[in-house]
């Protein structure tokens, strides 16, 4: 384990009237512990887990590759401020690490060929090809598998969003072998029941408040996908039959 908690200090929140410091479940969790090398945030959307988890990620120092906002009509000031109320407790010392979600990933991918126009092996460490020229799937899988070797603390936001089933499970088994191996440390904002089935992960849930660990059993996301597998709507034709 490289980082083991993560304290919240709502007494210090700059207010109550936006979001995130509106959100129960941040002045109501005081605590998060880590006891597994993976561990899912798990709820409804809104509930809070990425933005905790981009917290998490910018308290840590690690970068989240994204493109520049532009200017909106009602800004938030305090929408990205939560880190600044958060402390991480370390195991041995800080890690390096990495920030992933389908949406910031294209971005790096371009960053990374600009790079590899002029040190082409900036490549290898990417599984030798510009992930720009694979398909979006290829090119993830790619990144996972290299980047994952390497000893550090990797956060992920919704990772299934860009992933086939197929695709899924073998980022589960990316998870699962370099979590036993004991280097790195997975951190990751899911829907997906086939990543949360990582065997020994721990599952926090975002649908109350405070956050609580439950089992993966206990998921709405696992209760959801068996009853409709189980009970499937009946074939349209016998409906009109």
């Amino acid at each position: 384990m490289h980082l083991e908690s993560v304290t919240l200090f709502p007494e210090k929140y700059p207010t109550r009237s936006y979001y995130p410091f509106d959100q129960e479940i941040f002045h109501r969790t005081p605590k998060v512990r880590f006891s597994s090398p993976v561990t899912f945030f798990v709820g409804e959307n809104g509930t809070g887990k990425s933005t905790l988890l981009r917290s998490i990620c910018q308290r840590c120092g690690i970068h989240i590759w994204q493109e520049p906002e532009g200017d909106r009509f009602d800004k938030n000031p305090y929408e990205n401020m939560l880190y600044r109320f958060i402390t991480v407790q370390w195991a041995n010392g800080s890690v390096p690490g990495s920030f992933f979600s389908s949406e910031t990933s294209r971005n790096f991918a371009h960053y990374l060929d600009e790079w590899a126009a002029n040190d082409p092996g900036q490549l290898k460490y990417f599984g030798g090809r510009s992930l720009v020229t694979q398909s979006h799937g290829e090119s993830l899988m790619s990144l996972f598998r290299s980047r994952y070797k390497i000893k550090g603390l990797y956060l992920m936001d919704e990772p299934e969003t860009a992933l086939s089933p197929r695709s899924q499970l073998q980022l589960l088994e990316i998870l699962d072998q370099m979590g036993r191996a004991g280097h790195a440390q997975f951190i990751i904002a899911t829907h997906s029941p086939l990543l949360m089935a990582c065997p020994g992960a721990q599952i926090y849930s975002f649908d109350q408040a405070p956050v609580k660990t439950i089992s993966y059993e206990e998921t709405q996301h696992y209760q959801i996908y068996r009853n409709f597998l189980l009970n499937r709507p009946p074939d349209i034709q016998e409906q009109e039959g």
